[in-house]
């Protein structure tokens, strides 16, 4: 006898859509009590949205004013902002321009990175001197940032001998002496590159007399000349805010470095609940996914043999970054954004050249008729929406202000090349098995490849390539279930494109030309 399970039964998409709605029900509780007992208060600086994060009893405390990094925004800061609140420090996060809600572009971008760290420790200094304003800071004020910022907070802690602290996460650049900034801490994830392990090394080597090692504290904080290097177990750049070595050494840093006793030893540990959260979303998209019409069976699309795939897109992985190294790519005002555009369309019209050198048939955008569009429109909205909430509210800024809506269009554009030819060839009747890996691997390679060409001003995109690959395995995970369902890969396609371009105009710096 031979036993069948069927994933479209009615009743397991019922049951598979409580488990999910319980599972987002539980996670949203979860994220929602990291602001218990703290008062939160928004408002701007100038152009700069800032969030104090305060303990209830509204006395006069510490602050410390924490800085964004490269693409990032305040509320990628909020594990860091929400622990050392609960710790009884005033905590101040806030939007770079360029970045984020702030509604200014960066004065300059990589092509003059003097005058882009200028104007970046400009609006530091702005808002410590707002900080140091309000009655609920003591006048005691340290300093953090994050990759980009590690190298602004430094720069302002060696400027201002009246910072009392500075802690530089995943610092890139050495520039500290043994006595400035006052009482250094330097974080690194453990599975960071060995070059920023290396410069926070040498930001401690001559407190540590020449032979520095991760951990132990060398100098005094009562003159100022505390230093460290800590190693977060087990993370790489972005995790290592989330990190609970992270959290624990910031909370201890401060206590010694003001003073003050530590008044909780709760930290923010929202990995797990953010990830429960996503995979209850998913869940539901799955039974979703499962109620949209069939518009075309068997399925549209190639499902080109592995020869075939590592032959029509290998070759524009390496071909790519060749064609575009000499070329200028700063024609967008959004760092990067230019020449990610460039890259993905690029990439998605030779592989399309070379279908058609070879024989192979290519999409017709004819079918868009109108139901397809309703389905389209229905898939973006859902996703958009819902992941949108999730990512503005606990992870990143998405939400879109005027400066941004134009970038998202071109970016939708310079995308959609690549992903209507990628879901052509990966998807159809008879899928290859891990072919939609495949290819995602060989875009990141011509990526990489690109970065290699032109390390000074494409070095960012290295940091993102982890965020890349868990778009990669959520929103293709979406586009399997749409395409199997729908039988029409370009709805997926459409939707990929309109997603990403989405993600990486509202968060990569906008900057002025």
């Amino acid at each position: 006898m031979t036993l069948s399970f069927r994933f479209d039964r009615p009743w397991l998409q019922v049951a598979v859509a409580v488990i999910a709605v319980l599972m987002i029900g539980y996670a949203t509780l979860a994220l929602s009590g990291s602001t218990r007992d703290l008062r939160i208060v928004r408002s701007t600086v100038g152009s700069i949205p800032i969030t104090v994060y305060a303990p209830a009893d509204g006395q006069p405390a510490p602050a410390v004013v924490i800085a964004h990094g490269f693409a990032g925004s305040q509320q990628l800061m909020q594990p860091l902002a929400t622990t050392l609140a609960q710790a009884g420090f005033v905590a101040v996060s806030f939007d770079f321009p360029g970045h984020g809600r702030n509604p200014l572009p960066l004065s300059s971008g990589l092509a003059d990175q003097q005058e882009m760290s200028s104007a970046l420790v400009a609006a530091l200094r702005a808002v410590v001197a707002e900080v140091r304003k309000r009655p609920d800071v003591d006048g005691r004020i340290a300093l953090l940032g994050h990759s980009m910022a590690s190298d602004v907070v430094v720069r302002l802690g060696i400027e201002d001998p009246t910072i009392a602290a500075t802690i530089a996460v995943s610092l890139f650049f050495q520039r500290a002496t043994d006595r400035a900034p006052r009482n250094l801490l330097i974080i690194d994830g453990a599975w960071e590159a060995d070059e920023l392990i290396r410069q926070g090394l040498l930001s401690i080597s001559a407190s540590a007399a020449g032979r520095p090692e991760a951990g132990p504290i060398y100098g005094l904080f009562e003159n100022g000349s505390a230093r460290r290097l800590v190693l977060a177990r087990g993370v790489e750049h972005i995790g290592v805010l989330y990190a609970r070595d992270t959290l624990d050494a910031a909370v201890d840093w401060l206590s010694g470095s003001f003073m003050q006793p530590i008044t909780g030893h709760w930290r923010d540990s929202r990995g797990g609940p953010l990830m429960l959260l996503i995979a209850g979303l998913m869940l539901l998209a799955w039974v979703l996914a499962g109620r949209l019409p069939v518009l075309r069976s068997p399925c549209d699309g190639l499902s080109l043999p592995y020869r075939e795939l590592l032959i029509t897109t290998g070759v524009p992985a390496v071909a790519t970054p060749l064609l575009l190294w000499p070329l200028p790519h700063d024609w967008l005002p959004l760092l990067l954004g230019g020449y990610l555009a460039m890259h993905f369309a690029v990439y998605g019209l030779l592989v399309a050249l070379l279908l058609h050198r070879r024989g192979h048939r290519l999409p017709k955008l004819a079918v868009l008729d109108r139901r397809t569009g309703l389905v389209l429109l229905a898939v973006i909205v859902a996703c958009t929406t819902s992941f949108g909430f999730v990512l503005d509210r606990w992870v990143a800024s998405v939400a879109p202000h005027a400066l941004r809506w134009p970038l998202i269009a071109v970016m939708t554009a310079g995308l959609l090349p690549y992903f209507v030819i990628d879901e052509w060839l990966t998807r159809g009747p008879q899928p290859r098995r891990a072919a939609y890996l495949l290819t995602k691997l060989l875009l990141l390679a011509s990526l990489l490849l690109a970065v290699a060409l032109n390390l000074y001003e494409l070095f960012f995109l290295i940091i993102i390539v982890p965020v890349v690959v868990l778009l990669f395995m959520v929103f293709g995970s979406f586009s399997r279930w749409i395409g199997r369902r729908t039988g029409q890969p370009l709805i997926a396609a459409i939707a990929n494109a309109v997603l990403f371009g989405w993600l990486i105009a509202v968060s990569f710096p906008v900057v002025v030309q």
